[in-house]
């Protein structure tokens, strides 16, 4: 097999699995609070990039890292896990999966508008339009197309679905300054947020017996959306000749994800919630395009 038709595997793997989530989180959620949801899916990411580093030889690793490194985990694991799954879970806990999982695929254009002020980068036009598109998407699917009624299935899921954008892409962002290897510092986010989850689950009385039902849907959760796919796409990204040749592939997964959430959730897939995601998607095209130079 090519390098690259490596790369399309992990890629095509990768999309698959996100594609899932949104209907594991809905269904696990049934049996589980949303703090519950990310203590179990947490221990269970750990444990998989755990065996994964042991695989890849880097446990060793371990043992050289800097104060500044452990302050860096710190911090990254309050953001991601804690308070961004925190926050994304209760979305889902409010909204149906369909509205849910769209809205939390405008970060990349958070991201990008964050960027501004953050990273000093400069805004183009591109990303003035981009925005619109997408936050008009999220309006659409927001009010399921009854935009001047600006009636909202949940008020506050529509709010806690935006605020995990905002988290989401600061978490990225502060990413950039981060030098330690990639899988190494997930790990060590992980390994971080379980004691703040724990601690959090301690207070609000939540450290009690669970449904099997959830603890498997959370195992599933910690190793297909926080742990094993993150590596898979890092190592399409590895072996890709092209980054413009996997990245495009991502946008199959949002559409893929509404053929889950129909078939395993029963949720009956809205008009505007295609034409919302339809939106959304031509607003992170855009967002992507280069003029060409004259």
């Amino acid at each position: 097999m090519s390098t690259q038709n490596k790369a399309y595997l992990f890629a095509l793997s990768a999309v698959l699995l996100w594609s899932t989530v949104a209907t594991a989180f809905k269904l696990t959620l049934s049996y589980l609070t949303p703090a519950q949801l990310v203590l179990l899916s947490s221990i269970a990411s750990a444990v998989v990039l755990g065996l994964i580093l042991g695989l890849q030889g880097k446990l060793a690793q371990l043992k050289y890292l800097t104060k500044k490194d452990w302050q860096a985990s710190i911090v990254f694991g309050a953001i991601n896990p804690t308070i961004y799954y925190l926050v994304l879970f209760q979305a889902y806990a409010l909204l149906p999966a369909q509205e849910a999982q769209a809205i939390n695929y405008s970060w990349a254009i958070t991201m990008t508008l964050l960027a501004i002020p953050l990273l000093k980068q400069r805004l183009r036009w591109q990303d003035l339009a981009a925005a619109a598109f997408c936050y008009g998407g999220v309006l659409v699917i927001a009010t399921h197309g009854h935009l001047m009624e600006l009636k909202f299935s949940s008020t506050l899921g529509v709010i806690l679905a935006l605020a995990s954008t905002v988290l989401w892409a600061l978490y990225w962002i502060l990413n950039t300054r981060d030098q330690r290897d990639p899988i190494i510092g997930l790990f060590l986010n992980f390994a971080c947020a379980i004691p703040m989850i724990f601690i959090y689950c301690l207070i609000t009385g939540e450290l009690k017996p669970m449904a099997w039902q959830g603890i498997m849907g959370s195992i599933y959760i910690g190793i297909f959306e926080m742990g094993l796919t993150f590596v898979l796409w890092l190592s399409a990204m590895k072996y890709t000749q092209s980054t413009a040749k996997i990245s495009n592939l991502i946008f199959i997964s949002p559409f893929l994800s509404l053929v889950f959430i129909y078939f395993l959730l029963g949720e009956k897939i809205l008009p505007s919630t295609f034409i919302g995601l339809g939106l959304i998607i031509s607003g992170l095209i855009l967002q992507q395009w280069r003029a060409k130079p004259r």
